[in-house]
């Protein structure tokens, strides 16, 4: 499992992150998204440790707190979800009913 660390400062490191989470027992993995565009963080990353006693203790000290003058939203990662386009939408198409008078010849 991995930790979700939300409402990062933008000035945030992965050694910051690496060094912050490591009070609370050994640190396995740190990602920090990058924004395509800007190039900076996206504001929130991954902390992966050793143990969920290790996780649970980081989360109970960190969620809340404040760190680079933000105050940090730390909990539990969930699973990602599949992203697929969910189909919808408009127009157009085979089924659509168009607005000709619907005659077929």
């Amino acid at each position: 499992m991995s930790i979700y660390v939300g409402n990062l400062s933008y000035g945030a490191t992965q050694e910051d992150l690496q060094a912050v989470f490591a009070e609370y027992g050994t640190v396995k993995r740190v990602q920090l998204p990058i924004d395509r565009e800007s190039g900076r963080i996206r504001g929130f990353g991954f902390v992966e440790m050793s143990s969920d006693a290790e996780e649970d203790a980081a989360i109970e000290a960190l969620d809340g707190a404040e760190w680079m003058g933000r105050d940090l939203k730390v909990n539990k990662a969930r699973p990602r979800e599949d992203r697929r386009p969910s189909g919808g939408g408009g127009g157009g198409g085979w089924g659509g009913g168009g607005g000709r008078g619907n005659t077929y010849r």
